[in-house]
């Protein structure tokens, strides 16, 4: 499904671009693409931040600990 957005600009601006032989629709699509992925995106990351922030961190040398084992156990 796709809605339609409409937008107002100088009319120097929609001459230039169109001098150039810019395609308006797309690159203004391709923008808003990209705007919503990165609100997507820090959406997720600040609710794993939520998820994160009631777990408290493993102690010092943990994960060295963990990866000797493991090599040691084959």
């Amino acid at each position: 499904m796709s809605a339609v957005i409409s937008v107002r600009v100088p009319r120097e601006v929609k001459e230039i671009l169109e001098e150039e032989g810019v395609d308006v629709s797309r690159e203004v699509r391709a923008f808003l693409e990209e705007l919503a992925w990165r609100i997507k995106v820090r959406r997720q990351v600040e609710k794993w931040d939520r998820l994160l922030a009631g777990v408290k961190p493993s102690r010092e040398g943990f994960a060295v600990e963990s990866v000797r084992e493991d090599r040691e156990s084959h």
